[in-house]
């Protein structure tokens, strides 16, 4: 029986982190060695977006490649700080169990994912440490409790990771840890808008009151989706439907909504101990589907309101709006295949990238005074 936590390696990977991170910290200095270090810590920023937009991406591979427990640890490898000093005991499970959840492959996909999570986070300590130190010297248009707010959420995402683990692919822990990371990346496009707007100089634009709520409705409706989507994916229930747009041969299949949506249970059963029914996956599937089809509106609407006040995330909307609706009938249609899945989950981690920094670029439009407001203000 492996210990489900054992920090022996702990230093290890750290000290990993630290060394993959050195690669793109040494690059940035030598591209802005000149640059001032507001420029430096704006790159270093749009940096850690990149690879955090990356890592999103590597963490998606790693769960539909089923290795989210190969290596049933944390935060090592059978307490080594690498498949290859676990050789022996990956061996045996794989023996054991040929297409079980331990493999080499799966392992090195899952430590693999652990070591960029690792110099991600430390990308995010030294753009943290660099914007007190910078604000202390100088006037930035990042707030320093911006990243500090950022390092404390990848330490959260850090916890959610390790539960990941210890409970066993735990759906709304795993649904839970997705949303951990597009939360990052909405903290990380925050504070690469405002460098810049800070830099170019432009003003926000604009939008009307109905134009602000379409984005806000919009912003708010794609969490729900990826919610959502997240918890398709932890449950396995895209095969449910094969089909489009009906699913299994009925426009209303057979649902158990109560037992899909029961929250808190581990993964394939329900809080009694009992297998999840197909009806249930059938649920979980098709709340999915049908949310799709209002956001996929949301987000057409949107993408014309805006197409004159903010023409390229407008564009890019669009074109993300039908990445996702091709991506999704591709896994309906063709079995989940791991290109359209993997892509999926991008466009969803592009879309939270886009509409906030939609909603960081503009502001809402002043209320006109009423005769009695203008008024009282010459009165005063």
């Amino acid at each position: 029986m492996t210990d489900l936590v054992q920090l022996a390696p702990l230093t290890r990977l750290m000290l990993m982190g630290a060394v993959i991170a050195l690669g793109p910290l040494a690059w940035l200095w030598l591209r802005n060695r000149h640059a001032a270090p507001a420029q430096r810590l704006s790159r270093l920023t749009l940096l850690t977006l990149f690879l955090t937009f990356d890592l999103v991406l590597f963490g998606a591979f790693t769960r539909l490649t089923d290795s989210g427990l190969g290596c049933p640890d944390w935060p090592g490898c059978y307490g080594t700080a690498t498949p290859i000093g676990a050789k022996a005991e990956i061996a045996a499970a794989q023996q054991a169990m040929p297409t079980g959840p331990v493999t080499h492959t799966k392992a090195w996909i899952e430590m693999i994912h652990r070591y960029l999570a690792t110099g991600v986070g430390v990308l995010i300590i030294t753009m943290t440490a660099g914007t007190w130190l910078q604000r202390r010297r100088q006037a930035l248009p990042v707030n320093p409790w911006w990243p500090t707010a950022t390092l404390v959420w990848v330490c959260i995402q850090g916890a959610f990771g390790a539960l990941t683990v210890t409970m066993k692919l735990f759906p709304a822990i795993v649904t839970l840890h997705l949303l951990g990371g597009l939360v990052l990346l909405a903290l990380l496009t925050r504070q690469a808008v405002s460098y810049r707007r800070a830099e170019t100089g432009v003003p926000a634009v604009v939008l009307s009151n109905g134009r602000w709520a379409l984005l806000a409705a919009t912003f708010a409706a794609l969490w729900l989706q990826v919610a959502l989507g997240g918890w398709v994916s932890t449950n396995y229930a895209v095969l449910a439907c094969t089909s489009f747009p009906a699913c299994q041969g009925s426009w209303w299949p057979a649902m158990d909504f109560a037992q899909g949506f029961e929250l808190w249970r581990p993964l394939g059963l329900t809080a009694a101990g009992e297998h999840v029914s197909f009806a249930a996956l059938t649920a979980i599937h098709y709340v999915h589907r049908l949310a799709a089809y209002g956001v996929l509106a949301l987000m057409a609407a949107l993408a014309w309101s805006l197409r004159w006040a903010l023409p390229l995330q407008a564009r890019l909307l669009g074109g993300l709006a039908l990445l996702q609706l091709l991506t999704g009938l591709s896994n309906v249609v063709l079995g989940w295949p791991l290109l359209a899945a993997v892509l999926h989950t991008g466009g969803a981690a592009a879309l939270v990238v886009v509409l906030t920094w939609a909603l960081c670029e503009a502001r809402v439009a002043a209320a006109r005074p009423t005769r009695a407001g203008a008024l009282r203000e010459a009165l005063r």
